[in-house]
């Protein structure tokens, strides 16, 4: 299993509508004197072999917005089964971004979320599956994604706080056996990172995340995350799955103040 820093630590010890590169070559993963200090915090002496045929990422080269760069992750090789993967932004203040684990009916992995890069960094992957670890990425411009002002109205942003919201897609339900689907988890939460100032009075306000989400296909675990400060402002899930059956997908959330959030939302072809 992945060694997994809780948000504590990295907090304390280190603390977009996107233009898509036309090849992917055109963003790889650059040496990065950051990674080679946080390395051994993240996987330990485990090995870590090149992910480049288990899974592909698109991410901007240049993003629009840095406070909600779009990650993608496609699994490649159906062979395999992910099981874990650690988004690591090298050159953010809390570089874990998120440590997600996988239940088996997400199938081949597709997944897409939404974080915040600080500086030009590296974003890498590192996967869990059934023979070891392995690693790829791409290197994104952007600056001041957990510094970026947060909401206009914070008042609103915690009154509506733990509101969920599921957009369900037909995925190939008819083309396959297991029928396939596809959908989105909107949370509203203001994700705060500690880094962001309130417009007003211009003092820093507290980091206020959510760190803990778990997404339920009836009694089957779809995926779970353990998040911290890189990951967007009311966090953005979509992913696709094989339908089991159940009548509804059950969502539980924890943020670092200990609020806890569950919405059960049925699932309905609405896209």
């Amino acid at each position: 299993m992945l060694f997994k820093l809780t948000i504590t630590a990295i907090l304390a010890t280190l603390c977009a509508g996107p233009v898509w590169a036309t090849e992917t070559a055109q963003n790889p993963l650059q040496s990065s004197a950051t990674w080679d200090d946080l390395r051994g915090d993240v996987v330990g002496d485990a090995q870590l072999a090149s992910a480049d045929d288990l899974l592909s990422i698109d991410a901007p080269y240049r993003a629009h917005d840095a406070a909600t760069v779009p990650i993608v992750l496609k699994q490649l090789d159906d062979t395999a089964t992910i099981s874990a993967a650690t988004v690591v932004i090298d050159d953010n203040p809390a570089p874990v971004a998120a440590v997600f684990g996988f239940g088996k009916d997400m199938g081949v992995l597709d997944f897409e979320m939404r974080v915040r890069v600080n500086q030009y960094s590296n974003i890498r992957v590192i996967a869990e599956t059934q023979d070891g670890l392995f690693m790829t990425g791409r290197y994104v411009k952007a600056s001041g994604g957990c510094s970026a002002p947060a909401t206009k109205d914070p008042e609103a942003a915690l009154a509506g706080m733990g509101a969920m919201k599921l957009r369900q897609f037909a995925g190939d339900s008819v083309q396959m056996s297991i029928p396939r689907r596809e959908a989105q988890i909107m949370i509203r939460h203001p994700n705060y990172s500690g880094l962001q100032r309130d417009q007003i009075t211009q003092l820093f306000i507290p980091a206020h995340f959510i760190d803990h989400m778990e997404v339920w296909q009836g009694d089957a675990l779809l995926f779970t995350m353990d998040g911290g400060i890189s990951i967007s402002e009311n966090p953005v899930f979509r992913f696709a799955y094989n339908d089991n059956g159940a009548a509804v997908l059950v969502i539980k959330a924890t943020d670092t103040e200990g609020n806890e959030f569950e919405t059960v939302l049925p699932k309905s072809v609405n896209g």
